[in-house]
């Protein structure tokens, strides 16, 4: 797939992604890396879903500013750092079936009982701890949505802190992920890079959307919804990761 229909494909993903991530903070971009796995190189696929996601992250994060924790973003990003430099120590590189595995399992983690895991984002050694581990496997998976999650969804701050935090937190995690696989997407074209960057603005249509539904959303039906929209998320790619392994 050329030219417009795939221009097309890639606007429609990348505006219905950020609207779902505009409004549970997470499940776009899972989708959003899914569908780039299908035109495109693991790695060069991670990269771009990182461009496009730092957009829609950064428009999430400005509209809800006013809420978001600086505390915990910095700690966070500390963490971050750390879990990079480690990637980087080993020479990491991404396979098709590491990645469709791993994110399968993700949604594991946000249905496990709170006395098992007792995680809180707005303690300073738990923040490290999720900026270290959603910050490794961002970079080693492409996304960390459902990790990230566990340390938020059992917090007391409601869904606009969560949302704005994460999504800060996710801009950084982002960046450092396209400075990552930088050298992956030298092979990419102007035509390439020009559907990137025209697809780009409707990430941040689709942010103010989700926004809008957001404001009208519940914390209860916030945090509910969310556990099963990554559930049915992660349980396609484990499917598709079976198979591949199968394969």
């Amino acid at each position: 797939m050329t030219g417009w229909p795939l221009l097309l494909m890639l606007i429609v993903a990348v505006f219905f992604t950020s609207l779902l991530s505009g409004v549970f903070g997470m499940v776009g971009g899972l989708l959003l890396l899914g569908a780039l796995l299908v035109i495109l190189p693991p790695a060069t696929a991670i990269a771009v879903q990182g461009v496009l996601q730092i957009c829609a992250n950064a428009s999430r994060a400005w509209f809800s500013r006013d809420f978001i924790d600086w505390r915990i973003l910095a700690i966070s990003c500390l963490g971050l750092g750390l879990a990079a430099g480690a990637l980087a120590l080993v020479d990491y590189t991404p396979s098709l079936v590491t990645i469709t595995l791993v994110i399968g399992l993700m949604p594991i983690m946000v249905w496990l009982p709170r006395r098992w895991l007792a995680l809180d984002a707005s303690r300073p050694s738990h923040a490290l701890i999720s900026g270290a581990l959603s910050g490794g496997l961002n970079l080693a998976v492409g996304v960390s949505g459902p990790t990230t999650d566990i340390f938020f969804i059992r917090t007391r701050m409601d869904r606009r802190t969560v949302i704005a935090t994460k999504a800060a937190i996710q801009v950084a995690s982002h960046a450092v992920k396209v400075l990552f696989y930088w050298r992956s997407t030298l092979h990419l074209g102007g035509a390439e890079w020009a559907m990137v960057l025209v697809s780009a603005p409707f990430a941040l249509f689709g942010t103010r959307a989700g926004n809008f539904i957001l404001v009208r959303l519940t914390d209860a039906n916030f945090r509910r919804w969310t556990r099963w929209l990554v559930t049915a998320v992660g349980g396609f790619y484990l499917a598709k990761g079976i198979w591949l392994l199968v394969q």
